[in-house]
């Protein structure tokens, strides 16, 4: 259980790094996918059933499908990789790692943690899955509705044309 763990562990940064550093954005997507999926892996070589079963349906399967559908909607300029400098990677690879040292920081400082927790009560997926679907059905819809109110704003805001030029001029390029 250990082997996999650390072999979803491995995968999960492989397709993260992939995911930010690729070039075509249909391919760091599918690198998200990947990520999404491993991360699944993860919960489940934890013991979290439940929680591996909603990354899945929600992150793997409507968050994936939604950014799809973005990227599809969209339209995107190419940009010219020769007009990126290094300089805004380096920055942000350097706001990355304060970030990191800041949380890792107050994580290890807490002690808000008890030394030794008590183990969590086990309770069954099927337990979980009743409780949401009868006393936390508000919630769920209220997030369907939000989730499809993105996608409209996504497709109105890529159904909008560009005003026409004035007729005898050329647009500018």
């Amino acid at each position: 259980m250990e082997t996999a763990f650390h072999l979803l562990a491995v995968g999960l940064l492989v397709a993260a790094v992939a995911a930010m550093s690729l070039r075509h954005l249909v391919h760091c997507a599918l690198c998200l996918v990947a990520v999404f999926a491993a991360a699944a892996g993860l919960f489940l070589t934890l013991g979290a059933e439940f929680l591996a079963f909603a990354q899945v349906l929600v992150y793997v399967g409507a968050i994936s499908i939604l950014i799809v559908f973005a990227m599809l909607l969209t339209r995107t300029r190419a940009v010219d990789a020769a007009s990126l400098s290094v300089r805004p990677r380096a920055l942000g690879v350097t706001a990355a790692g304060a970030v990191a040292g800041f949380v890792i920081a107050a994580v290890l400082t807490s002690r808000a943690l008890p030394e030794k927790a008590a183990a969590a009560p086990a309770v069954p997926v099927r337990e979980l899955g009743r409780e949401l679907m009868t006393q936390q059905v508000p919630a769920l819809l209220a997030v369907g509705l939000l989730l499809t109110a993105a996608l409209l704003g996504a497709v109105v805001l890529a159904l909008r044309e560009p005003p026409a030029a004035p007729s005898g001029k050329e647009p500018r390029a």
